[in-house]
């Protein structure tokens, strides 16, 4: 998994398949590959955000602790 790329590159991408095969604009022949590389960035984006999610709750609960 390509972990450089940033969630707003992944999500991006991941829209821009999806609209690809919304619209018809894939082959059958590349529908496959599209349908992996889009499994491939929700994996990245889910990633991300549980990440972000833990960062952000670890953050809360230091801010709820009391000054020593």
């Amino acid at each position: 998994m390509n972990d450089s790329i940033n969630y707003t590159e992944a999500f991006d991408e991941l829209q821009r398949i999806v609209s690809e095969i919304e619209n018809g604009e894939i082959s059958v022949d590349e529908l496959s590959e599209k349908v992996k590389r889009a499994t491939q960035l929700i994996k990245i984006c889910k990633l991300k955000l549980t990440s972000t999610e833990e960062d952000v709750n670890k953050i809360l609960k230091d801010l709820e602790r009391p000054a020593e």
